[in-house]
């Protein structure tokens, strides 16, 4: 084969490697998302709806579907790990927007603790966010 001859099939292999990367799926790590507080403060009472979106940080964009297997709402930060309220799940009013009923029993910084699954991804997103509720 000449050099005349191998240039059709490199270019060839270029392309067909060009087009096989742009097909793929980008895969993303579980580092590259996040939890972050619709509101980070809020008025104590009971029946308070805490949200939350999940973000995917290199896209900016909202993750719809994740599974959300551990939760917990306590007052860690005030040093009262021991001071905690249920969640209840709620449906999501929006995509990637996951909603939580629970009673705020009392003023100060209360820590919500989420893990979670985003599907095909590997590992467990775990966040831990201190939303602040004032009488």
């Amino acid at each position: 084969m000449n050099t005349r001859s191998k240039k059709p099939a490199v270019l060839a292999a270029v392309i067909g490697l060009l087009w096989i990367s742009l097909a793929l799926p980008a895969f993303a790590d579980v580092k590259d998302y996040e939890f972050q507080l619709v509101q980070s403060e809020m008025k104590k009472g009971a029946g308070a709806i805490v949200a939350v979106r999940l973000v995917n940080k290199k896209t900016g964009k909202t993750v719809p579907d994740a599974v959300i297997f551990a939760k917990r709402i306590d007052m860690a930060p005030e040093g009262m790990e021991d001071m905690q309220e249920s969640l209840e799940p709620l449906p999501a009013a929006e995509p990637g927007v996951y909603r939580f009923k629970t009673d705020l029993s009392m003023a100060g910084r209360w820590q919500l603790s989420l893990g979670a699954k985003v599907q095909g991804e590997n590992g467990t997103i775990e966040s831990k966010l201190v939303l602040k509720v004032r009488p």
